[in-house]
């Protein structure tokens, strides 16, 4: 048996080594190669192989692994930067000294510790998106000897500087902490290069920044750059105190054409790359206008529409309507930002006209893209100093009310309160109660409300508009009141709705009259002693110009109630009557005036047998307001009680008033 199992064995062997043979034949034989020895895998499994072997071995584990690439990187990062060690020292110092918590002199230290490592190297570091902003930092604590140091150092380069990714924002803290002399000396290297800078994307911003630390004269210099070559050549020229380029071109003589040939060829390639941020170009682009044709307005206008609108056009699923030769050029330039540039410009004055000249020239499709970008964004703007007057335009020309009921009537009237008390956010609400009031817009807001591109403007609405300018437009402070022709109007011919119907349509159809009427109902108290709510709640009382709120009136009667009882309180230590107090008394002095319906009810409430508690201080100005009402009723009411309080002098009627009688 034990022989029948070795014959076994060994026939097994000898198949396995006929199978083997040809497969070894096959491949060339034996010659020129070794076969592997049992010694030389058991040497590599423990680690006795070269160093391929070797590397397997410690890239056992996970942690491991990550040790190997981070050494990896470590060296490759050695090989490639060659100041690789310094920045890691320099972060390590950055990281102490921009902490919250570091005393002034502790953060001294740091600070001259890191300059002394980065001393010679200035340039370099600047233009790594690691040390520039050690540098940065730097620069914003250092001492103004060594702030002047390095500003020494890069001056040279700064406008090379000032077209790098991460080096504009070192080149922008240096002029923000620039001496009076550097500042100058940077201004004069910007000397024939302002035009080519703006067309940069990173450069714009550096020449825009300069532009708003800059002072009247040097702003002047930057923008007279952008006009014409003769300016950028002869520097003489450019000694004019005033910045408007019409008269610059009648001072010094210019060629009209020269000027705008020189201008559009400026203007479009920063338009054609979207660069339309900044406030010297805005103010550039309204010179332009003033001497444009209508071809070229238009065409200018034309091209700003879709980048004013964008970021905001995928939300709404469409693509922006821009010209065919620009696709391709804004599809590289976009930003995807999540509120568009129209909101964004809105910070300065430039701004907002160039917001009005879009809303105004553009066609209505134009507006309606226009509106839908300013969709989730519409409080901000009503909040703010520019963006109000924008919105108060858009209430006053579009005649698609539909939809400005659904992006912007809905979104102020779910904060109508916030608004009413607010400086900026109840201007919105008044122009749709009293439209173009001078009372409530300043004369340079006004003008930027009725801003037009000249060149866009037919004869007729020219000699229309020069005809409602009047010396009528003032208000009558003595008596308080506002005439029929005193409010500085303007007629928007933009649209072909009749005014009054749109008005009508935002307020009622829109529901927005008695939600406000209701906010004005339940917070009377707080509106009547506020100088900003009451102008909101007086234009509500009497139900609007032109007597707007005409449908509702029965809800005003109930304003007129809740003023007046609020008024009829007796006098308390804690809450101010309302006949005392500053604001609230002149209002109700207005709606006695205007309002002979709220007269009646305020006298029955509060004034009926207490005349002579109210006829001393700002009080008295209510009780005489009956005998200046111009309604004979109001008047009768008031005379059997208050004339005998005149003739004993306890009540004193207003000078212009006994001048009168």
């Amino acid at each position: 048996m034990a022989g029948g199992g070795d014959d076994i064995r060994s026939l097994k062997k000898r198949k396995r080594d006929a199978v083997g043979k040809p497969k070894t034949l096959a491949k060339g034989g034996d010659d020129g190669k070794k076969r592997k020895r049992p010694s030389d895998a058991n040497g590599a499994q423990h680690g006795g192989g070269g160093g391929e072997v070797k590397v397997k071995k410690q890239l056992v584990t996970a942690k491991e692994k990550r040790l190997a690439a981070k050494e990896m990187a470590e060296s490759r990062k050695k090989k490639r930067k060659r100041n690789y060690s310094l920045e890691k020292e320099l972060t390590v110092l950055w990281e102490k000294m921009r902490c919250h918590s570091v005393n002034s002199a502790e953060r001294s230290k740091l600070v001259s510790e890191a300059l002394r490592k980065m001393d010679g190297k200035y340039l370099e570091i600047a233009c790594s998106h690691v040390t520039a902003r050690v540098l940065q930092t730097c620069v914003k604590w250092c001492s103004q000897s060594e702030r002047d140091a390095i500003f020494d150092a890069l001056q040279p380069e700064l406008l090379t500087l000032s077209l790098k990714k991460y080096a504009v924002f070192l080149v922008k803290k240096l002029i923000k902490l620039a001496t009076k002399k550097q500042f100058e000396w940077f201004i004069s290297s910007l000397h024939g290069r302002v035009a080519k800078l703006l067309r940069h994307t990173v450069g714009a911003s550096v020449v825009d920044f300069a532009y708003q630390l800059a002072t009247p004269p040097q702003k002047r210099r930057l923008l007279l750059e952008l006009y014409s070559t003769e300016l950028q050549l002869f520097t003489d020229l450019t000694g004019q105190k005033t910045h408007s380029l019409l008269e610059t071109i009648s001072s010094l003589g210019l060629q009209k054409s020269s000027v705008l040939q020189y201008m559009t060829t400026v203007i479009y390639p920063i338009l054609e790359k979207g660069i339309v941020e900044y406030p010297i170009v805005h103010m550039a682009v309204l010179e332009y206008f003033t001497i444009a044709d209508k071809t070229s307005a238009s065409e200018v206008i034309r091209q700003f529409i879709p980048l004013l609108t964008q970021g905001s056009s995928v939300i709404d699923g469409d693509k922006p309507s821009v010209a065919p030769e620009l696709q391709k050029k804004l599809k590289a330039k976009k930003k995807r930002l999540t509120e568009p540039l129209l909101v964004r410009i809105m910070n300065t004055r430039e701004g907002l006209k160039i917001g009005v000249s879009c809303l105004k020239h553009g066609s209505a499709k134009d507006r309606k893209k226009i509106i839908k970008s300013l969709k989730g964004h519409i409080m901000k703007l009503a909040l703010s100093d520019y963006g109000c007057i924008l919105l108060m335009l858009i209430l006053s020309i579009v005649d698609d009310t539909k939809l400005v009921t659904k992006i912007v009537i809905q979104e102020l009237a779910k904060h109508l309160k916030q608004l009413i008390v607010d400086k900026n956010g109840r201007r919105p609400l008044l122009q749709l109660l009293h439209p173009n009031c001078s009372r409530y817009l300043p004369p340079a807001d006004l003008a930027c409300l009725n801003y037009r591109v000249p060149s866009l403007i037919s004869k007729d609405e020219a000699s229309e508009n020069a005809a409602e300018v009047s010396p009528e437009n003032k208000v009558d402070v003595a008596t308080d009141k506002e005439q029929d022709g005193s409010e500085g109007m303007q007629s928007v011919s933009d649209s072909k709705k009749d005014p009054f119907q749109r008005r009508h349509e935002l307020l009622m159809k829109s529901e927005l009259a008695e939600v406000l009427i209701q906010t004005c109902i339940e917070n009377v108290g707080e509106l009547l002693r506020t100088n900003f709510g009451k102008d909101v709640l007086h234009e509500v009382a009497v139900a609007g110009k032109d007597n707007v709120l005409e449908g509702i009136t029965d809800r005003i009667h109930s304003l007129h109630n809740a003023i007046a009882s609020d008024a009829a309180r007796p006098k308390t230590e804690d809450t101010e009557n309302a006949f005392d107090n500053y604001h609230s008394s002149r209002l109700i002095r207005r709606l006695v005036l205007e309002s002979p319906a709220f007269a009646a009810i305020l006298w029955k409430k509060a004034l009926e047998g207490k005349c002579k508690t109210w006829a001393d201080g700002h009080s008295s100005k209510v009780i005489t307001a009956f005998l200046e009402s111009p309604d004979s009723k109001v008047r009768d009411l008031a005379k059997s009680e208050l004339q005998p309080l005149i003739d004993r002098g306890i009540l004193k009627i207003p000078d212009h008033k006994a001048v009168e009688k």
